[in-house]
């Protein structure tokens, strides 16, 4: 019986509200938490965070205030707002050590290289926003390719007894 398993009073097991019926019990990563996981996932959820802002900012601008298409600048907020869940589910599973979670964190960095490019390119302010977006997303792929990360995601080879 696992740990949050308990019998009931009359004998039946409850089942804990994070597990769909008859879905398999996940077991609990071992042992703490390693520093490149936590960062990563930091850093992958500052990056969903920011473009829930930037989808918010958006959206509010395309309802109050007047851009050329109002429906286009909704829609434009609704993308990034969609394209934000991404990152923050990917950062939650990270920083709980599911494995899965590596996939969707690289493919947001993955994603990120080009839109950082084009940040760059446009000059200004943007070329700070750009070099700060690519530092980071070339940070989270070192520390999510890293032995220690994969591990600790339980991704690779296992050891046999």
């Amino acid at each position: 019986m696992s740990s949050k398993q308990k019998p009931s009073a009359s004998g039946q097991q409850k089942r804990s509200p994070d597990r769909a019926a008859g879905a398999p019990a996940v077991p609990g990563p071992a042992g703490p938490r390693p520093a490149r996981i936590a960062a990563a996932a930091a850093l992958t959820g500052v990056e969903g965070l920011a473009l829930a802002v930037m989808g918010t900012y958006m959206l509010i601008m395309g309802l109050a205030g007047s851009p050329d298409s109002p429906q286009q600048a909704e829609m434009g907020g609704l993308t990034v707002l969609a394209l934000a869940a991404l990152p923050l589910v990917a950062a939650r599973g990270l920083w709980l050590r599911r494995r899965w979670s590596r996939g969707p964190s690289l493919i947001t960095q993955i994603v990120a290289l080009p839109v950082a490019w084009t940040l760059i390119k446009g000059g200004g302010v943007l070329i700070a926003a750009g070099a700060g977006l690519a530092l980071v997303a070339v940070v989270v792929l070192v520390l999510l390719v890293n032995p220690t990360a994969t591990v600790a995601l339980g991704i690779g080879p296992r050891e046999t007894p």
